[in-house]
């Protein structure tokens, strides 16, 4: 198609606006991006091929593929490095939907004894082995958690203290979610856009002309609303992770957002013009 080239150029540049925005507010500079968007690249390439039966594609392949000339090619000697922890296999994120799930429930639950001594009770100790299937001891689970500000711990109980996983106080955690998050959103989209089945479910609802308080309802409904769809979908996944035989491969993360702003506020250009420039020199 004559102007393909043109239309994916323009949703890559609204898809990357807000994350040239984070990478400058982290200090990110342009070399960092250069390096990393080489090798994802490389290695979207090397998928791409592997997916038509190509187990090892050579340079020359990941050359015109890419339109990376041959040295850039065999520059990247090693898998890109994730310095960010996955979300999914987070055990205090998993012990913590589990103890909002029971809360709603019993809401008699929100404050529960560390331990319960042998006493056939629930206490944060059983939570965090169900939680995080045994893998990991109950106290460095609720030290994370209390670390991060969501349990209170008094006089041998924990106590939750949100209403959801939201690490706002650990900024490698936030980072992490809005990798994960924002990964799988954009793979949703990706994958209807290119035409593959089955055709994932990611849809949006858009108004302008609205107050900002009027924003902020519908955002306030959009929580509530939630709150009680992610308790109906923790319920159906445990049960589903429960059931699925050994060596199950499946995985699916289910989402939702909201984003609203005031539009009035004008958008400076990002560069100033010649004559500007030559106007603040002589009036400095």
């Amino acid at each position: 198609m004559e102007h393909q080239l043109d239309w994916a150029l323009a949703a890559c540049a609204r898809i990357l606006r807000p994350v040239v925005r984070l990478a400058l507010a982290m200090g990110v500079k342009h070399p960092h991006l250069e390096v990393l968007l080489r090798d994802l690249l490389l290695e979207e390439a090397a998928r791409s091929w592997r997916k038509q039966g190509v187990p090892k594609p050579n340079i020359s392949q990941l050359s015109v593929t890419t339109g990376l000339n041959r040295k850039a090619v065999t520059a990247k000697v090693r898998e890109t490095v994730d310095a960010l922890p996955h979300t999914e296999v987070s055990a205090a994120a998993k012990t913590f939907t589990l103890w909002l799930q029971l809360v709603s429930e019993n809401q008699a639950l929100q404050r529960l004894p560390i331990t319960a001594g042998g006493v056939d009770a629930p206490s944060f100790e059983t939570v965090a082995k169900l939680g995080s299937r045994g893998n990991v001891h109950h106290r460095t689970i609720l030290d994370e958690l209390v670390r991060l500000n969501m349990v209170a711990e008094d006089d041998g109980c924990a106590e939750l203290k949100v209403d959801g996983f939201v690490p706002v106080d650990d900024l490698q955690s936030m980072l992490a979610f809005l990798g994960d998050n924002g990964r799988d959103h954009l793979l949703a989209a990706v994958s209807n856009t290119l035409g593959e089945e089955p055709r994932m479910l990611e849809r949006a609802v858009f108004a302008r002309g609205l107050s900002m308080q009027d924003c902020e309802n519908i955002h306030r409904m959009v929580r509530e609303r939630w709150t009680a769809m992610h308790l109906e979908l923790v319920a159906q996944m445990t049960r589903a992770v429960d059931r699925a035989p050994n060596g199950a491969t499946g995985r699916i993360r289910v989402g939702i957002y909201t984003y609203y702003e005031d539009e009035a506020v004008p958008n400076a250009p990002a560069v100033a013009s010649p004559r500007e420039e030559a106007e603040r020199e002589t009036t400095r």
